[in-house]
């Protein structure tokens, strides 16, 4: 019998945003060093006697870093980021178990 290894992330939402990071800068889009200097002040932030262990709170903490990272290099901004994260829930609710959720176009 094969057993299966744990998976690297507890989410998808949670590789999506690491796979988005790291792509940022291979493209040459985001500094690795400024990245890293960044989501340290947001974990910091975010408590250290926290247990950020690569789970839910880490990567939120992941993801607010880059949003901001995200509107500071004029890429988009705060409301905009609201907006289609109200569209990603509402859409996400409405969808019928299995089917695939469909985002509204923006911009």
């Amino acid at each position: 019998m094969t057993t299966r290894p744990d998976p690297v992330f507890e989410q998808p939402w949670h590789a999506q945003v690491f796979a988005l990071t790291v792509h940022l800068n291979e493209a040459g889009r985001l500094d690795w060093s400024d990245w890293a200097a960044r989501f340290g002040a947001t974990l910091k932030r975010h408590g250290l006697s926290k247990e950020l262990n690569g789970g839910e709170d880490y990567f939120a903490a992941w993801l607010e870093t880059l949003e901001t990272w995200l509107a500071e290099a004029g890429a988009t901004d705060a409301e905009e980021v609201r907006e289609v994260e109200a569209d990603w829930r509402e859409a996400y609710l409405s969808t019928p178990h299995g089917q695939p959720v469909h985002l509204k176009s923006h911009r």
